[in-house]
């Protein structure tokens, strides 16, 4: 059988999926809107088929003009129809991938590459034991990151619509159904896609930064709580497991899930000290809630009569002190303790929070100091309950209790502080000139900065004083980090532990916060302590190159060095994915970034100091985004160390973390791909000195025909702006955030964000693919057949460059020059579109044309046949919703501006991010 054939057999479920949810969505529709609505869609989807299945020209001309002629409310069903078929394709295609993986398991096969099995298998396999692994355990620290950056454009309530049809579908891949089972299940999915098809797809109002905190923590009851203890059970397992003499292992918290929600200052002035506190208080209320529940659980299942089995003095003494005198359960000692166990945690979360939890306890009861108290005595519990002979009782969901107390202490996220390295110094010249009008600190130079820096950093004075009278800007600085140092007093310092820099220049920029953290008391002059790590953020393409050079300066001043000492001589960097790309493109970006990378590496190596990086990665491909598993492992060697941070982003998170098993699959990708990238040797050597010389040389052009493009010819702002919906997606309520940093349409203010959304809309893709086809072209003019060799070994044999290429392959499957010259119309000035235009389609043609002539491929996405297949049936679905925009857009903008045009357009933004999936 040919592997064609096998690939369709394998995903014959899938499509089956697919027809199932699309029949049930037309019966909706046909019930709901009536016949003729449910004709005119049904005519669009089979023109659209044929055209992109046949290259039928003449169904495409039957299909733009049956659009073109939509009435507002025909255009309104239309786009609703084709945005709902991409959100439930979504499912069909998250629900295959659970179906294939559980297949692979069950088969008893070789662990998946990606997987945590995989990565020990290989670990064992070469000789690594549990001890050398159990020493990678030990310091590694591997956190994604959830952003408060939104391009999820779908509100919660779709979310919950398509969590019930995925259940759905998941019940009758697992379940051997009867007749009348199967009947049921399928009317539950016809409510279920009624539901969604009568739930309001767009938001009415803005989200504030609270309701983005509430999204944000939806993702910890669907997946984190739960799913990250189990991944960490399943590891001690297979450690245990390889080595008997290990016990029961238990390992150190190796995985967390951090955050940027509530405490993400950069651009977005709604982010202030109360809303800070805000977030934390409404974080440990949902930690608090999920453990109370998980203790009412337990109490009720360890119903452990004494005179059976026999309890530990520590867990007797425990149901002593409980406030349970029920004489019912006077001889069940674990459910006395656990009674007392929830007594106490509802004192704690009375004491934190100010109220009663929904759930009283019995009685009253001390509140607990600290995490570490709680987990103290569910170890008691733990330790009897394996001390008696019942260790099984031990490893359900006590275990899992017992590490999720340990991950998520009464915090659940720690929230990362991030603000422009801009604000950093009006604020402290703001303090300096308060003290001593003499001193002009915005007039010095870098060194003279630092000097100024330094003297106030040696002594414990406080800088500001309460009888002055500061700007509000300053005043709301020094607010949000004393509310940080509050929330290390009332939650623990894993509350609120990083303060990023955004813009960050230089050595002047990362000492105005150690000034800042010094006024609040995160940094104690007399202890020599910092409380914080204090995180410089590297982002434009001038910063990623002077990146080593400033922290080697850093780290040449003592009084820093000393700080480091008590962060255990760990500094954390962040590299900017997004802005990069923005700032050079994506080829530039790349390049510049990984040898950021080295540098770094060899700077921190020189001065004894471990680095851990964290990757400013964005959902799409054009803001860095792309597979997390190969990025990693395309790592120099040296630049993970078994730490590393990276964001998630957008409409990524939901696609990663809304399902708990794919959740749990991702949260294994970064925990497998960081411990194959630090035990191992990198998948290839250190690039020969001829592919160092080749990208820059590539990178060099790149850069010069991006730039030449989007900041140095005469109009491009003005073409951007109206060839593609950056002006509606500024409208669009998805975050609470501006779509630019200053009130301006300079895409150099603009947010790398609804930049690269802008692009996706209208199929264009640019920042993820252009300058690369000018570059390789000229390199292969100027080199002859030995330069293009040398490009195609560099695939082969060099993994940044080939998942370089890789992603750029994805961005350019999901362009569609011919749809993206139809956005190209709506540019009034017609010397001005040809000028531009013309120049776009041909670096397309070109880049398409050398990418395929360096990886050997006929087409684009023939070493990815899975997605490939993916892209092609979802086109004729996505077709019809960017030609309705574009007509929307047409009659927006001369004027008809009637509101079911303007939610025509809000609606097909929301379809196309859907059918995208990694847009923003």
């Amino acid at each position: 059988m040919s592997e064609q054939r096998t690939n369709d057999d394998k995903d014959l479920p899938l499509r089956d999926d697919i027809r199932l949810l699309g029949r049930v969505l037309g019966d909706t529709v046909r019930a709901q809107e009536g016949e003729a609505v449910f004709d005119l869609v049904e005519s669009i989807r089979q023109s659209s088929i044929r055209f992109r299945r046949h290259e039928d020209h003449a169904a495409r001309r039957e299909l733009e003009a049956t659009l073109d002629s939509l009435s507002r409310d025909q255009t309104i069903d239309v786009v609703r129809a084709f945005s709902y078929f991409s959100h439930l394709s979504n499912i069909a295609e998250d629900q295959h991938h659970i179906r294939r993986s559980r297949a692979h398991q069950i088969a008893g096969s070789a662990p998946r590459e990606g997987s945590l099995a995989h990565a020990l298998e290989r670990a064992f396999a070469a000789g690594l034991g549990s001890p050398e692994l159990v020493s990678f355990f030990d310091t590694a620290n591997i956190v994604p990151v959830l952003t408060a950056h939104p391009t999820e454009v779908q509100r919660k309530s779709i979310l919950n619509c398509q969590m019930v049809i995925a259940r759905l579908l998941d019940e009758r891949d697992r379940m051997q159904l009867t007749p009348e089972e199967q009947d049921i299940n399928q009317e539950a999915l016809r409510r279920a896609v009624l539901t969604l098809w009568q739930t309001r797809m767009l938001r009415t109002e803005k989200l504030s930064v609270m309701d983005e905190v509430s999204n944000g923590l939806s993702y910890f009851d669907y997946t984190f709580l739960r799913e990250l203890p189990r991944l960490y059970a399943s590891v001690e397992d297979r450690l245990a497991a390889n080595d008997r003499t290990w016990g029961a292992l238990e390992l150190p918290n190796f995985m967390r899930v951090g955050s940027w929600i509530g405490g993400d200052r950069d651009g977005n002035p709604f982010v202030t000290a109360e809303v800070l506190e805000k977030t934390l208080a409404t974080q440990a209320e949902k930690v608090l809630t999920h453990y109370m529940d998980e203790v009412h659980t337990l109490g009720s299942q360890l119903s452990i009569a004494q005179g059976l089995v026999s309890a530990s003095d520590a867990l007797l003494r425990l149901a002593e002190a409980s406030p349970d005198g029920s004489p019912h359960r006077s001889d069940e000692p674990y459910r006395r303790a656990l009674t007392g166990v929830y007594a106490r945690l509802a004192a704690t979360y009375q004491q934190l929070l100010g109220h009663q939890p929904p759930r009283h306890a019995v009685g009253p009861a001390a509140p607990y100091a600290g995490p570490d108290e709680l987990a103290d005595e569910l170890d008691v519990v733990h330790r009897s309950l394996t001390a008696n002979g019942l260790s099984a009782l031990s490893r359900g969901r006590l275990r899992h209790l017992r590490r999720a107390v340990s991950v998520f202490g009464f915090h659940l996220a720690p929230i990362d502080l991030r603000q422009n390295s801009d604000v950093h110094e009006r604020v402290v010249a703001e303090l300096l000139q308060a003290a001593d009008p003499a001193k002009d600190y915005l007039a010095l130079d870098e060194a003279g900065r630092t000097a100024v820096l330094l003297e106030e950093l040696a002594t414990a004075r406080p800088l500001a004083s309460p009888w002055i009278e500061y700007s509000e800007e300053t005043r709301g600085e020094l607010a949000i980090f004393r509310a940080a140092r509050a929330a290390h007093l009332r939650y623990g310092k894993a509350a609120v532990p990083n303060c990023i820099i955004s813009k960050t220049d230089d050595v002047s920029d990362i000492l105005e916060v150690a000034v800042l953290a010094k006024e609040s008391g995160l940094l104690r002059h007399a202890e020599g302590v910092l409380d914080v790590n204090i995180i410089p953020l590297f982002e434009t393409i001038g910063d990623l190159q002077n990146a080593a050079g400033v922290m080697d300066r850093l780290f040449s001043i003592p009084a820093y060095m000393a700080l480091l000492e008590s962060r255990r001589k760990e500094q954390e960097v962040m590299l900017g994915y997004s802005d990069s790309n923005k700032d050079g493109g994506f080829l530039t970006s790349g390049w510049e970034l990984y040898k950021a990378e080295i540098g770094l590496v060899d700077t921190f190596a020189r001065n004894k100091v471990r680095l851990r990086l964290f990757h400013g990665r964005g959902g799409s491909v054009g803001r860095g985004g792309g597979p997390s598993y190969q990025a990693i492992l395309a790592q120099p060697g040296g630049a993970v160390q078994g730490q590393i941070r990276l964001t998630e982003q957008g409409e990524v998170i939901a696609s990663k973390y809304a399902n708990p098993e794919v959740g749990r699959r991702n949260l294994e990708v970064l925990a497998s791909a960081t411990l194959e990238a630090t035990l191992f040797a990198p998948r290839d050597p250190a690039p020969r000195p001829e592919y160092l010389e080749a990208m820059d040389e590539l990178s060099d052009a790149a850069f010069k025909a991006y730039r030449n493009l989007v900041y140095e010819t005469d109009g491009f702002e003005r073409y951007f702006w109206e060839s593609t919906v950056i002006s509606e997606i500024a409208a669009l309520n998805i975050g609470s955030r501006p779509a630019s940093r200053k009130k301006s349409t300079a895409i150099e203010d603009l947010r790398a964000i609804p930049w690269v959304f802008s692009w996706a809309q209208c199929r264009l893709m640019l920042p993820g693919w252009y300058g690369l086809g000018t570059a390789v072209k000229a390199y292969v003019a100027r080199h002859g057949e030995a330069g293009l060799a040398r490009l195609q070994a560099m695939h082969r044999e060099w993994s940044f460059f080939a998942t370089l290429l890789s992603n750029m392959d994805m961005v350019l499957a999901k362009s569609d020059i011919a749809i993206a010259s139809r956005y190209a119309d709506l540019v009034h000035d017609k010397a001005l579109r040809n000028r531009i235009f013309p120049r776009i389609e041909q670096e397309h043609a070109i880049t398409v044309e050398m990418l395929l002539s360096i990886t050997g491929q006929q087409e684009l996405l023939d070493a990815n046949p899975l997605l490939k297949r993916s892209i092609h049936n979802r086109y004729p679905y996505l077709d019809p919703l960017n030609h309705v925009q574009v007509e929307l857009l047409h009659r927006y903008r001369e004027g008809h501006q009637d509101e079911r045009i303007r939610r025509g357009i809000l609606l097909s933004i929301n379809g196309i991010a859907a059918g995208l999936r990694n847009s923003g």
